[in-house]
């Protein structure tokens, strides 16, 4: 038993090893050329030791077995080895498709192969974006976070300033404590300074300028050294054509995303379903909500694979600030109760507003929701009517792997635990998390629980708009398949 229990120390402090030799190497790729590496859609870069070795564990998630540290350090030598630029790689998945080539394959041929479409060093890219965060509530602060945390020396975007109006005389160091310390995702990772004087805050090396406005349309951000600017409006203030269009009136500004559901003619972009159909003379647009670009990834796949006859959703959804903490006046039926007692009854326009992405699904979902007393973390159930009947193991297995290989693999994550709970998905980046513990199918109706980080998932769907509205969306490799293809 002693000698077990030595061996088990030393397997476990050589692993620690592997993993802390492998945190440089990610480091220098993404930092002298704009690689950002994964598994499985789960990022490395700024983990511990200990954080890579649980990353590795969990992917027997989703391959059947561990990843090994050994071949995840192989393929950073090998990457490092290369001359490619600027591209989001999965290590998780360049393991998998290795394995399965012939005995004696040479792994760099095959990197390269993976990576041809990735430009070289030297090679034209795409220059860096502008960002101003228009607002700087829950949302504005997670998209700081991750603007900040995604921040690289090559093409990529620049969050540049924030706009909020003036609300006491040390506003400024209340915005930077806000972005410091937060309730549900932690302390900031990293380091912030204020400088009173500039009305700057300096976040990881990130100079963001504080601007106080009341006026949209009055800003100058070219006094700022702003110019071409995506103005991201997370007020939730203005949701039509007339109300953002002040924002274009504003000096060095060339686009204008909403993160609500937009009005009118406002297109409503998911990313990974319609962000393709974005033309150069769209100039305002909405990241649609957070439900609605939790279900709609999942309700394409079912969709293509199956075909969707009708459906319900019902969204149990952690309140937000819209809501009374205790009971008091609101313009909004039942929303007026205290959000933190009670579970509320409440309607949702995402059922509506995935047909504004898929306009197969028009008319054929009806939706309600329930607001209930926690701070972050939503469902969604998806009652669907299919054109075809599916088995639960099937079904699962196809969206277990569309979560892997497909398109919408940066989208739909799946998980098969059965003592997973809502605190677990805080912090998860994709939009929505099937449980397959819970799909229930019978013929050819089934039943699907979808997790979604409202907060977290639904701004890195954001910043992933942004990204590709400022031309700087990295390619992700290997290249993903479509999801009739899984």
């Amino acid at each position: 038993m002693t000698d077990l229990h030595a061996q088990s120390q030393a397997e476990w402090f050589s692993r620690v090893a592997v993993a802390e030799q492998m945190i440089p190497r990610i480091s220098k790729l993404y930092r002298e050329r704009n690689i950002v590496t994964s598994i499985h859609g789960r990022r490395l870069m700024d983990r511990s030791a200990i954080e890579l070795i649980k990353v590795h564990r969990a992917a027997r998630r989703n391959q059947g077995q561990e990843l090994s540290l050994d071949l995840s350090a192989e393929i950073l030598d090998a990457l490092g080895r290369t001359e490619f630029e600027t591209a989001s790689v999965d290590i998780g998945t360049l393991a998998f498709l290795y394995r399965q080539q012939p005995e004696g394959t040479s792994l760099e041929d095959f990197i390269a192969e993976q990576l041809k479409e990735v430009g070289s060093a030297g090679s034209e890219q795409s220059s860096s974006a502008d960002v101003v965060l228009y607002g700087f509530g829950r949302i504005g602060r997670l998209l700081a976070r991750i603007l900040i945390q995604q921040a690289s020396t090559g093409p990529g975007l620049r969050l540049r300033a924030i706009v909020v109006r003036k609300n006491s005389e040390d506003d400024l160091e209340k915005r930077a404590s806000l972005l410091r310390r937060d309730s549900v995702h932690g302390p900031f990772n990293g380091t912030i300074k204020v400088d009173r004087e500039n009305n700057t805050i300096l976040a990881n090396g990130t100079l963001i300028r504080v601007i106080y406005s009341n006026d949209p349309a009055s800003i100058d951000y070219t006094e700022y050294g702003i110019d071409d600017a995506i103005v991201v409006d997370n007020t939730g203030r203005w949701r039509d054509e007339e109300g953002l269009g002040q924002h274009l009136q504003s000096k060095g500004v060339k686009r204008v995303l909403l993160t609500a559901p937009g009005k009118g003619d406002i297109r409503n972009i998911v990313f990974g379903i319609n962000h393709g159909d974005i033309t150069d003379e769209d100039r305002i647009l909405s990241a649609a909500s957070c439900t609605t670009n939790g279900i709609t990834p999942v309700l394409a796949a079912i969709d293509r694979k199956y075909g969707v006859r009708h459906g319900h959703v019902e969204t149990v959804h952690s309140f937000t600030n819209d809501q009374n903490l205790i009971d008091n006046f609101h313009k909004g039926s039942r929303r007026g109760r205290a959000a933190t007692l009670n579970m509320v009854l409440t309607e949702t326009g995402a059922a509506k507003a995935v047909a504004k992405a898929l306009p197969q699904f028009a008319g054929k979902l009806t939706g309600n929701a329930i607001r209930v007393p926690t701070p972050d973390v939503s469902m969604a159930v998806l009652n669907l009517e299919l054109e075809q009947e599916v088995s639960k193991d099937d079904l699962n297995d196809f969206l277990r792997n569309v979560s892997l290989h497909s398109n919408l693999r940066q989208q739909i994550d799946y998980i098969d635990s059965p003592d997973i709970v809502s605190t677990d998905f805080v912090g998860n980046d994709r939009a929505g998390v099937v449980d397959g513990k819970a799909t229930i199918a019978t013929g050819n109706r089934v039943v699907l629980y979808v997790w979604y980080d409202n907060e977290f998932g639904y701004s890195k769907q954001v910043v992933r708009v942004i990204e590709h509205i400022g031309g700087v969306h990295p390619l992700v490799v290997p290249a993903r398949r479509e999801v009739t293809q899984v």
